[in-house]
């Protein structure tokens, strides 16, 4: 069967093996505790289910226009214009299925081929992967621990050259749990003001989901008149609102690459679930939502504080303290290369180190290989206080044999 020479160049996820055997361990009866979710353990708050079940029940199942309704876009616009303090209008913003899928449009509509997309690692898996569909060529800036995974100005300016089209950033981080202070954003856009070619596509999905006193900002309100027509904004309502299977993304941006993306989209998918836009409306309007949220953001900032500790606490293990999003990204070095449980198994990098955890301790991680970190394993801490200590004490006692 001949396929699409496309698909050549988009790696396969290497973690999709561990999921698997996981899945097949749960499925003989074992106990697997999971530290791989990347949605919220929360129900959606109920008033947004409401205003979808209502959507729904008075008929609201036939399509509408490819970029949102117009309600949906203008309380998108509210939200940007008192959050975030962007003036987008609502024909700046579309409305796409899920945070992906806003992404995906985006790069397919900026990049040519042998565009340079630069993507500071850890990354999200599939940054690499939609620069390479879309034409374009990754170049990866590693981050260090010592910096808490942040590049430097320096490490940026380094890396663009005469093919360098966009720079992604995403703050908070997945993986890294990282997030960059508003100071060290401005230090970054400093670096690529003088070369007005260059988009920056800023994925802000974890914005609100930040801990320890930490500040943050929208890339594009850095300097709003500077940054509005080179600034792809994205975001979605998955990580806030506990709703990741709803699949609604947005992005904002300049009219013309609005314009551009919904020539794309209406070509893919048309508009989003009809009845599920109504409940854009509802979760960015109903200002008593915020307590949901901050009930939320409270609860994972003391499970990250409480599984940093307790990683740092393993001998072997090293980890950054998250700042942002649910996930903490130990450095399992330490435990490299060397006997690891009763079994003596000896792993030379993470996806070895994650098979050999999940088959003998029961507690599946997910390695850091496909995040651009070899010597990393990603925990999500989107779980009950009560799983957390029962993962991290099969881990502990795991590494201490």
């Amino acid at each position: 069967m001949q396929l699409a020479q496309r698909l050549d160049v988009v790696a396969e996820s290497i973690t999709l093996a561990v999921t698997a055997r996981a899945a097949a361990l749960r499925k003989q009866g074992v106990d697997v505790v999971s530290f791989g979710a990347g949605e919220p353990d929360f129900d959606t708050p109920g008033p947004i289910k409401k205003s979808a079940i209502d959507a729904l029940l008075a008929g609201k199942t036939k399509y509408e226009p490819t970029p949102g309704t117009p309600e949906s876009r203008q309380a998108i616009a509210g939200k940007l214009s008192r959050h975030n303090h962007l003036p987008y209008k609502p024909e700046e913003i579309i409305v796409s299925v899920g945070g992906k899928h806003a992404l995906y449009t985006a790069l397919m509509a900026v990049l040519n081929p042998g565009d340079e997309v630069i993507i500071p690692a850890p990354y999200w898996v599939s940054y690499p992967e939609m620069v390479k569909l879309a034409g374009g060529v990754p170049v990866f800036i590693q981050g260090q621990e010592s910096r808490d995974f942040k590049i430097s100005p320096e490490q940026l300016a380094a890396a663009i050259t005469a093919k360098t089209r966009m720079f992604i950033i995403n703050s908070p981080s997945n993986p890294g749990g990282h997030t960059y202070h508003p100071a060290e954003l401005s230090a970054l856009a400093a670096v690529l003001d003088p070369h007005p070619d260059i988009w920056v596509c800023s994925d802000e999905i974890y914005e609100r989901l930040i801990y320890a006193g930490q500040q943050t900002c929208s890339w594009a309100a850095l300097h709003w008149e500077k940054w509005k027509d080179r600034t792809i904004t994205c975001n979605c309502l998955s990580k806030t609102y506990a709703m990741t299977g709803w699949r609604i993304g947005y992005t904002a941006g300049p009219k013309p690459l609005i314009t551009a993306m919904n020539k794309l989209q209406s070509q893919m998918t048309s508009n989003i679930t009809s009845f599920c836009m109504p409940a854009i409306v509802e979760a960015y309007n109903n200002p008593n939502l915020e307590q949901d949220v901050e009930k939320m953001r409270e609860a994972f900032e003391a499970r990250g504080l409480h599984i940093w500790k307790r990683l740092n606490a393993i001998a072997g293990l090293k980890c950054v303290r998250p700042t942002g999003a649910f996930y903490v990204f130990p450095n399992i070095g330490g435990v490299l290369n060397r006997p690891l449980g009763p079994s003596g198994h000896m792993a030379t990098q993470a996806v070895e180190f994650c098979k050999i955890i999940l088959d003998e301790a029961h507690v599946a991680l997910v390695p850091g290989n496909d995040f651009g970190f070899p010597d990393h394993v990603r925990l999500s801490f989107a779980t009950s206080m009560t799983n957390i200590d029962k993962g991290i004490d099969r881990l502990e006692a795991f590494l201490k044999n």
